[in-house]
C-alpha cells in the first residue's frame, strides 16, 4: 500500500489540460496543448487552462467501475473529467492491459485495478486518450505504457515506462494490438477474446458505435465533424473483417452488442456510398 500511497501523493499536483485531461506532469507547460491545437480537438475561446489531479479531486470527481461483461472492467470518472472517456481494464491469467485511460487516478481506481491482479501494460487507443498513463503506470510496478511510434509526437509526456510500437503483437497472451489509422495515423484496436469464447473489439475512436450499436461510423474528428475518405473506411473495415469479432466496444459506454463485424462492414459501405457521391442524388 505504501507504493500505491507515494504514488497518490506526488499525483495531486501532477498536471493535466483542463479540456481533454491528457497529463503533463510538470512546469514548464506550453502555451497550448498539443492535443488540443489539432484540428481534431479545439482549445476553449476562453483560452488554455491548466489543471491538477490533486485540483479535480477536490472539486469532487472520483473513479467509477463497473463490469461490461466477464473480464472487461470500465474505469471512468464521474463528473466526467476531460472528454469522458471509460477506459477498459482487460482481466485475463496472463495479466491485465488497460486500454485508454481516463484523465484522474485516486485510490478507488488503483484500488479496482490491484483486486484484479494488477497491470502487465497501459495502452491508449489514440493521443485523446493518454489521460494520465504515466501514473497508472507507476502505480503498478512501472508497466509499460505502449505508445504508437506514428503518433509520437502528440505525447507531452514521455517517461521511462514509455514503449513505442507499430507491428501487430499479442501485448499479453490473447489480447492483440493492430493499428487501424482514419482518426491518427496510429489509431490502435485490440482484439481479446471473451468469457463466452466471443471476440471483443476495443475500438477507441476508429470505430465508433451509434445508438444502440445498431450502425457505427468514422470520423477523423467527432466533436468538429471532419469526415475520412472512402478510401480509408474502406481500408479499416477490410482490416477489421479479418480479426473475427462479436462485439465492440468504443472508448466511452458506446457497444455493438452482438453481430458487431457485419454491422462495421454494413456501416462502411454505407459511409462509402455517402461521402463517394453515389447517393447525391438523394439530397
Amino acid at each position: 500500500m505504501g507504493v500505491w500511497t507515494a504514488v497518490l501523493r506526488d499525483a495531486a499536483d501532477h498536471v493535466v489540460c483542463a479540456t481533454c485531461a491528457v497529463e503533463y506532469g510538470h512546469a514548464p507547460l506550453p502555451d497550448v496543448c498539443v492535443i488540443c491545437d489539432d484540428e481534431r480537438q479545439w482549445v476553449p475561446r476562453s483560452g488554455q487552462a491548466w489543471t491538477t489531479v490533486g485540483e479535480l479531486a477536490a472539486a469532487g470527481h472520483r473513479t467509477v467501475v463497473e463490469e461490461l461483461e466477464p473480464g472487461l472492467i470500465g474505469i471512468g470518472t464521474a463528473p466526467t473529467v476531460g472528454i469522458g472517456q471509460t477506459g477498459k481494464l482487460v482481466v485475463t491469467e496472463h495479466g491485465n492491459v488497460l486500454f485508454d485511460v481516463p484523465g484522474l487516478i485516486d485510490d478507488s481506481a488503483v484500488a479496482a485495478i490491484a483486486s484484479h491482479g494488477g497491470l502487465a501494460a497501459v495502452v491508449a487507443s489514440h493521443p485523446h486518450m493518454y489521460g494520465v498513463q504515466s501514473l497508472y503506470s507507476r502505480a503498478f510496478d512501472d508497466a509499460p505504457v505502449l505508445v504508437a511510434r506514428a503518433d509520437v509526437s502528440f505525447l507531452p509526456l514521455r517517461t521511462p515506462a514509455v514503449r513505442l510500437w507499430d507491428e501487430t503483437h499479442e501485448i499479453v497472451p490473447g489480447v492483440r494490438l493492430e493499428q487501424i489509422g482514419g482518426h491518427f495515423p496510429g489509431s490502435t484496436v485490440a482484439l481479446l477474446s471473451g468469457a463466452d469464447g466471443q471476440g471483443v473489439l476495443l475500438a477507441g475512436d476508429g470505430i465508433f458505435p451509434g445508438p444502440e450499436g445498431r450502425t457505427v461510423s468514422f470520423l477523423r474528428s467527432y466533436p468538429n465533424r471532419i469526415p475520412l475518405s472512402a478510401a480509408v473506411v474502406r481500408r479499416i473495415a477490410a482490416q477489421v473483417a479479418r480479426l473475427g469479432f462479436e462485439r465492440l466496444y468504443n472508448n466511452f459506454r458506446g457497444l455493438v452488442p452482438a453481430g458487431a463485424g457485419d454491422v462495421v462492414e454494413r456501416s462502411a459501405q454505407r459511409y462509402i456510398e455517402w461521402v463517394s457521391g453515389r447517393n447525391d442524388h438523394l439530397t
